[in-house]
């Protein structure tokens, strides 16, 4: 699937866009949200670890996300690159309270494929997000550099997202994961909503 083409039929799908407040903020808090965006990519490879780790029976999960931990842990490296090489300070991990809120929306019990099913929905909003606030810095931040950086992640995060969501049909009738995720969008909206805008945050 061609990113360009998915996007342009709202592949993302996310039902409330990011208060433009943020990336207003993020632009004037470039070295703390460096710094909370190389965790998030950390994060995002310790995740695809994690189900590689919890469900390893489900061969193609296990093949088709063993390079998407390469590729996150890449973009931490990355991240890292462009902290350091601006003079900034790699500083502790922050709560990330958009996914805590996201986990706790996941569905307990059921058979093992329903449960790895929720976990990559799970993860493909978090890349869906991801790929939208990317998107926003690479068109506003006045540092060139940066725009490039984040416009390349950008079409990486929104690869990640198809994954996620084709693995998970892979697994599971596709109406009812679309059923499902429409479930997370609407959720997510609701946590959208209640989250303080900040621009220290990439999430």
């Amino acid at each position: 699937m061609d990113w360009k083409e998915s996007t342009k039929s709202k592949m993302l799908h996310l039902q409330l866009p990011t208060d433009p407040r943020w990336v207003d903020i993020a632009k004037i808090s470039l070295e703390a949200i460096l710094v909370d965006h190389a965790y998030c990519e950390q994060k995002a490879a310790s995740s695809c670890i994690s189900l590689i780790i919890k469900f390893p029976e489900f061969d193609t999960m296990v093949d088709v996300l063993s390079p998407v931990v390469a590729e996150e842990w890449a973009h931490f490296e990355a991240v890292m690159h462009q902290i350091r090489k601006r003079g900034y300070r790699f500083g502790h991990p922050r709560k990330d309270e958009y996914v805590v809120q996201l986990q706790g929306f996941i569905h307990k019990g059921g058979s093992r494929t329903y449960q790895l099913t929720e976990h990559l929905l799970m993860n493909a909003l978090i890349e869906a997000r991801s790929c939208e606030r990317f998107k926003l810095l690479s068109k506003n931040l006045q540092d060139e550099e940066l725009k490039q950086f984040y416009y390349d992640l950008m079409v990486s995060e929104a690869g990640h997202y198809v994954n996620f969501i084709q693995l998970a049909k892979t697994y599971q009738d596709s109406d009812k994961v679309e059923r499902r995720w429409k479930e997370w969008l609407d959720y997510e909206k609701e946590v959208m909503k209640s989250l303080e805008v900040r621009g220290d945050r990439m999430h």
